[in-house]
């Protein structure tokens, strides 16, 4: 699919789910990649960290694609590319909080010297082919925050990334009404834009409210070790911290490598310069409860997080009765189990804890409906095309915008393409568009046999039969719910399989593979009411 004389766009990930961001640009022959990011495995996928987007379609059109716009340092946004920037081979362009991390990951991959990435000053705008591309600041959760504006022959495109409005964001400086107004009155053809928080009636909250909130916090728990939990991608919520720390005559101690690695990359790339001097774990231990502020990761109920090893009692930071956990995050969907399990520990043990329902310890990152008519009237795009949601909340976005006055609103999800111009926009066709799983070393397809039967075994067993010509069997079960009747079971199995083989006919050998996997399974269905997955090995002699 070459596109023509004519401006494409099409989710490969992003649209239809939250995470795993993947949109491309087609125009006059040429294609662009906007974020290339990962999504993390979840019951659906037994055994798997990390997936991907399906980026089948972008590799067959490899030689026309040119190259990739990070728009953040989010896992969703850039998390895929250490696994696929070698093989798409193209330039990969980021501001320089973001190139530094994305840095750190290529290296660990041990590609850092094969995959070119340039590093783009906030405000430089940059020729990619027919696209012109021009970087605008916008307040997120992370330093660096970026929407994407493209010219293209056919208008401009306004592709927000993640963002929300904050007066008072900590850290950077995102556009102001007055600079995004006169973006819109340059003109833009479509609006390309998150769609998350579109059923949130409120705006989202400033940094500086969570600041105040946190300090005011803090300040209850006098004598008591107070920790907080956050995501440690969030910059301006690390530098609140040092601030309340400091504020509250308190010494800052982190704990978790991704807060240390976010630390050293927001100070080289000029931020958090007034960040209190950290003292280690041993030095926080050793200092009376209330004179120290804990900053640790693992509050998405993370396993090997700090958080979660230290309400397991397996970390050197201690928490006694009466101490506090401030989770100064929202609950990701999908985390709730995990989150509740390690807030069950934590509370057995005598440990008050304050979530962003009982204080104003949090704000999101993205736009609540507020936000985003507000943005609709500054930016006045022909089209709004919604992306970052579930179906849900893109349609509704999508309702809201057409509700604000914007002429055209065009739904789309993972694998459509759509046609902005020139004519009427809108899809016109489909391309591949499902997903990739990290499965130990290999990437694999999500749906292949290995996942499909491993979800079976998950939810089934397994049973392994394995007999020879002289009519001896064996028969194991693992995850059946037998326990005590499992001897009685293995016995009858054995028997039924051995009487099966010697009805078959013995120089069919898949005749008599099947004949033993069904007397095996309908054993097992007997015994246990489970349908197990059945492996039959034939020893000859």
């Amino acid at each position: 699919m070459i596109p023509g004389n004519e401006l494409l766009f099409c989710a490969l990930g992003g649209s239809g789910e939250i995470g795993m961001n993947v949109n491309l640009y087609g125009c006059q022959g040429k294609w662009l990649m906007v974020d290339l990011g990962m999504t993390f495995g979840m019951n659906e996928y037994p055994g798997v960290d990390l997936v991907f987007a399906d980026l089948d379609f972008i590799e067959g059109e490899r030689e026309n694609l040119l190259g990739i716009v990070l728009t953040h340092a989010h896992e969703d946004h850039i998390g895929a590319v250490p696994y696929f920037a070698q093989e798409l081979d193209v330039p990969i362009y980021a501001t320089p909080f973001t190139a530094r991390l994305v840095a750190a990951k290529l290296e660990e991959a041990g590609i850092l010297g094969e995959v070119e990435l340039i590093v783009i000053d906030h405000l430089d705008a940059f020729q990619i082919g027919p696209f012109g591309i021009r970087y605008v600041p916008l307040a997120h959760s992370i330093a660096e925050g970026n929407a994407v504006l493209i010219d293209t022959p056919f208008g401009r495109i306004f592709h927000t990334g993640d963002w929300k409005l904050d007066d008072e964001p900590q850290v950077g400086t995102p556009a102001t009404k007055a600079e995004l107004t006169a973006i819109g009155d340059d003109g833009v053809l479509a609006l390309v834009c998150d769609s998350t928080n579109v059923f949130n009636p409120q705006a989202s909250g400033s940094e500086g409210d969570v600041y105040r909130g946190l300090l005011e916090e803090v300040k209850k728990h006098r004598g008591r070790r107070v920790l907080v939990t956050t995501f440690a991608s969030n910059v301006a919520r690390l530098q609140t911290l040092g601030e309340v720390a400091r504020k509250t005559n308190r010494k800052l101690c982190v704990a978790g490598r991704s807060l240390d690695r976010i630390i050293e990359t927001g100070q080289a790339s000029g931020y958090l310069k007034k960040l209190p001097e950290l003292i280690d774990v041993e030095t926080a231990m050793d200092l009376p409860r209330g004179e120290v502020l804990i900053v640790a990761t693992g509050g998405q109920g993370e396993p090997r997080a700090a958080l979660s090893r230290i309400s397991d009692g397996n970390h050197p930071i201690k928490l006694e009765k009466g101490d506090v956990v401030l989770f100064s995050s929202r609950q990701i969907p999908g985390n709730e189990i995990s989150i509740g399990r390690i807030q069950n520990r934590l509370s057995d043990a005598g440990i008050v804890i304050v979530t962003d329902r009982q204080s104003m310890i949090h704000v999101s990152g993205h736009p609540g409906r507020p936000e985003l008519v507000a943005l609709y009237g500054w930016i006045r795009p022909e089209i709004l095309l919604p992306v970052h949601g579930e179906i849900r909340h893109m349609r509704e976005q999508a309702r809201l915008g057409l509700e604000s006055g914007i002429p055209k609103a065009v739904f789309q999800k993972n694998g459509d393409l759509v046609r902005l111009a020139p004519g009427n926009p809108g899809k016109f066709g489909e391309v591949r568009a499902g997903r990739l799983i990290l499965d130990g070393d290999i990437i694999a397809p999500a749906d292949g046999d290995a996942m499909i039967m491993r979800r079976r075994i998950a939810s089934n067993g397994v049973v392994s039969v394995a007999a020879d010509r002289r009519g001896h069997v064996k028969v194991a079960a693992i995850g059946l719910p037998l326990d005590e009747d499992y001897p009685k079971f293995v016995e009858e199995a054995q028997r039924d399989v051995a009487d099966a083989l010697g009805r078959a006919k013995k120089s069919d050998r898949e005749v008599r593979v099947e004949a033993a996997r069904l007397a095996a399974r309908r054993a097992a269905t007997r015994w246990s009411g489970k349908k197990p997955q059945v492996q039959v090995m034939l020893l000859e002699d």
